[in-house]
């Protein structure tokens, strides 16, 4: 059994594991939500190691943390605390947040948490003893100074968020639109089958048809810049209600420019701090973009996940990367795995929206959120599973995807639809007529206008020419 040593607060004494960091505030949380194991993402913590850095570089630079107030701290010991705020934005101390996801709904047990580590942290920094009684650099009065868990918490997710989709997603969403757009000017001569209903339709080049997904992620990276704006407002600064009770007047705002000075993403102080605390709207709006995008990845991936089918009896129109063996009795088969893992990516992304709707819209009464905690769970893991799986899927298919022309061209003219360009000359019905011929005889739209003398030979020639197919006609 670990050994423990003795903490107290305003509740009495708790038993803490002795060599932790956190003390007694944490310690009751580990002890009161037994209940996933979950633990806030690390790009939360690290983010709210950002937020106790901005909140204490404001503090000082107010005069607050080494004014005349109480239990003053010399300019060593501040020092020593953004030092320890820094050290956890940097993802130090990892295990010394134990708290599981499903918690108080305000996120207060995780924010005492960070208070606490950074205290001890800080108190050992500057030389002292971490484990003493009376705290000379306090969790509440020095780290929280200023800030209540209701203002900080949020202002923390919406820190991860912004930074996570401009760091992590935006990056890998411009590598696979450039991506496409490569294969698509790589395959622009090679003429296929269109496919609407899924139905053969008239001819495109193989080219234009990867144009249209390289356009759908360009699409898919304002979107996500969208989810990030929509996080820029930071609550800092409302404190407990959005009052500011307990806080300078410049606060909130100095704290949003120290995070868009040490992030690079231009968080902004709340316009006004009543809804900064008491709503989580932005967060909803900024998942409901991601929503977007993933099910745009679904599609495309979708998509060439069926352009590869085969090799024989599919269309087997691109040809994926051979990844791994597709099963255990099939010898030789192999599946379109990259395909379905960014699938199920985005159906896991798609179901987290519905909870961050319901959190978003419950969770909200009078002046506090109360679901902040799984709200943050689950927008960091959308973006994480977006960014990773859109990254594994550039580099292990996208990347590697080859065309195949004999079989895109071997479809083509056996199209019924090749018929459609006929109906400038010979009008829809007697092209429905010729198509319906054609089906039911097994014979190409050319040999049966052939057989017939429809049009002349150099005439049949030039409307059934399928790359002129491919493009608008005067």
């Amino acid at each position: 059994m670990a050994e423990m040593r003795t903490e107290r607060d305003s509740m009495g004494d708790v038993q803490v594991p002795s060599d932790a960091y956190y003390g007694a505030q944490t310690q009751r949380a580990v002890e009161n939500f037994p209940v996933s194991g979950l633990r806030l993402p690390p790009a939360m913590i690290r983010a709210m190691g950002r937020v106790k850095y901005a909140c204490g570089k404001a503090n000082h630079d107010l005069g607050k943390l080494t004014g005349s107030g109480k239990n003053p701290l010399s300019d060593a010991q501040v020092e020593a605390m953004l030092a320890a705020a820094r050290e956890v934005a940097a993802g130090q101390w990892a295990d010394q947040f134990p708290i599981d996801v499903y918690q108080t709904g305000s996120g207060t047990s995780s924010n005492m948490n960070l208070n606490e580590v950074i205290s001890n942290r800080a108190i050992e920094i500057a030389g002292g003893d971490r484990f003493a009684e009376d705290k000379p650099i306090h969790p509440n009065d020095h780290v929280n100074m200023g800030q209540s868990t209701n203002d900080t918490f949020p202002t923390a997710i919406h820190v991860a968020v912004g930074v996570e989709i401009q760091e992590h997603l935006l990056p890998a969403l411009r590598r696979l639109h450039e991506t496409l757009a490569a294969k698509a000017a790589e395959w622009d001569q090679i003429i296929k089958i269109g496919r609407t209903h899924l139905m053969d339709a008239t001819p495109l080049r193989l080219g234009q048809e990867f144009g249209g997904f390289a356009r759908q992620i360009e699409l898919s990276i304002a979107r996500a810049e969208q989810a990030r704006d929509a996080v820029l407002e930071l609550p800092v600064g409302g404190t407990a209600v959005g009052s500011g009770i307990n806080t300078h007047p410049e606060f909130g705002r100095r704290v949003a420019e120290n995070l868009a000075a040490e992030t690079g993403v231009p968080f902004v102080e709340a316009v006004n701090h009543f809804e900064g605390n008491a709503n989580r709207d932005g967060l909803v709006d900024a998942h409901g973009s991601l929503k977007c995008v993933a099910q745009t990845l679904f599609n495309v991936a979708n998509n060439i996940r069926w352009l590869g089918s085969g090799p024989r009896c599919g269309f087997f129109e691109v040809q994926l990367p051979s990844r791994q063996p597709g099963s255990s009795i099939m010898p030789g088969k192999v599946n379109p795995v990259m395909c379905e893992s960014l699938m199920q990516v985005a159906a896991r992304v798609v179901g987290n929206d519905s909870g961050m709707t319901l959190a978003g819209a419950a969770g909200g009464n009078f002046q506090l959120n109360i679901m902040m905690p799984v709200m943050a769970h689950m927008v960091l893991e959308s973006i994480q599973l977006l960014a990773d799986g859109t990254q594994a899927f550039v580099t292990f298919c996208a990347e590697g995807l080859e065309a195949n022309p004999e079989a895109c061209q071997a479809a083509v003219e056996q199209s019924l639809s090749m018929v459609t360009s006929l109906n400038p000359l010979i009008g829809y019905e007697m092209a429905s007529k010729l198509a319906k011929e054609a089906f039911a005889s097994g014979k190409t739209i050319r040999e049966l206008c052939r057989e017939q003398g429809v049009l002349s030979e150099e005439a049949l020639q030039e409307a059934l020419d399928p790359m002129s197919m491919t493009e608008p006609q005067g």
